[in-house]
């Protein structure tokens, strides 16, 4: 069962919104000395002096503005993505996105020489669009002004683009575009490593029940073949790996719920291990 959804959100985009909304309620009120941005926000020429800052900088806003695209952008795509991946695996591609976002500003900004400080959930965030529309590429999205709704890839591909485009103009918005396109990348390569993981664990797991496969590919024909229990009963984790294939070949392995993708990954390892 996917995470429990309060108020439209899951229990890890809730944490997230009400932390950033914390943080920028203190910004506001006790700690509005510039020393706090400066102390917490990501800095990459003092990246050294202060690691810290690789995680605490996605927690500060310049403005409303910036703080409510952010965590509009968070509840609305945040749950389908958190429900998909699980609990704990969200959240850690979450920040895995945001790190990747300060990386990204360290390395290209001593290249193009913009080594301004950023702050700003943007990066994770960017990250978590780019995981809905991997998921869902085709999922309607409604735009502010646009008469019709859009597929989320077109969406996430246009963002993508701009953010690239402003990246690369002589002059500065001021906005940290090399750290969104960071949280992208981050994202990109984990969601693919992901993928691949997953789709050699199905390859492994279809190649161990290939002799009744090639009989027949339903689980009918592969419960024949399938090994027995003491009392003639099939094996409970044959049974259950031959549900979760069954599944992949009928909906796609996208269809698969965080619980089934352990389950498959974990019933590889088991083989890999035993051969």
């Amino acid at each position: 069962m996917g995470p429990q959804r309060m108020f439209g959100m899951t229990p890890w985009v809730r944490r997230l919104i009400v932390a950033n909304l914390v943080v920028f309620l203190l910004q506001l009120t006790i700690f509005v000395n510039p020393w706090f941005a400066a102390t917490f926000g990501f800095a990459p020429l003092a990246a050294a002096a202060r690691p810290w800052t690789f995680l605490t900088y996605m927690f500060l806003h310049a403005g409303f503005l910036h703080l409510a695209f952010n965590l509009l952008a968070l509840f609305v795509f945040g749950p389908e993505v958190e429900e998909r991946m699980g609990g704990g695996a969200f959240l850690r591609y979450y920040l895995l996105c945001g790190l990747g976002g300060a990386a990204f500003s360290l390395v290209l900004g001593w290249i193009f020489g913009r080594l301004n400080p950023v702050i700003g959930a943007s990066a994770a965030v960017y990250g978590v669009l780019l995981a809905f529309a991997w998921a869902a590429p085709n999922a309607p999205i409604s735009v502010l002004f646009l008469p019709e709704p859009i597929p989320a890839k077109w969406l996430v591909t246009f963002i993508v683009a701009l953010s690239l485009v402003l990246a690369l103009l002589p002059s500065s918005d001021g906005v940290a575009h090399l750290a969104h396109l960071g949280g992208f990348v981050t994202g990109f390569l984990y969601l693919k490593a992901a993928d691949w993981r997953l789709g050699r664990a199905e390859r492994q797991l279809r190649r161990a029940s290939q002799p009744s496969v090639l009989v027949h590919p339903g689980r009918a024909a592969r419960g024949s073949d399938a090994p027995k229990g003491r009392r003639g009963e099939r094996d409970p984790a044959q049974a259950e790996v031959d549900r979760v294939l069954d599944k992949i070949s009928a909906r796609g392995i996208d269809s698969l719920t965080p619980a089934e993708r352990r389950f498959l990954a974990e019933m590889s390892r088991k083989m890999r291990d035993h051969t």
